[in-house]
């Protein structure tokens, strides 16, 4: 969560819509007491593009799925 005062959303809405926009929450307060929440509409949300990461390189330790040793006592 961010909290921005008036005058910095005033100088810095593009940015602000634009972090919202990617998913971080921003309260527009007055001094330090918060009024309201800069939200992205339902309508605007980036639709999400399936096959995306096709392609993409990737590794998976052998291990992945493994109980880390630091659970072990709890797993028994």
């Amino acid at each position: 969560m961010k909290q921005v005062t008036i005058h910095e959303a005033k100088t810095h809405l593009s940015r602000l819509i634009q972090e919202a926009i990617k998913g971080e929450q921003i309260i527009i307060a007055r001094g330090s007491t918060p009024l309201v929440e800069l939200r992205v509409l339902p309508s605007a949300r980036t639709k999400r593009t399936p096959g995306v990461f096709a392609g993409l390189d990737y590794w998976m330790s052998e291990d992945f799925g493994e109980p880390l040793e630091d659970f072990k006592d709890y797993m028994q």
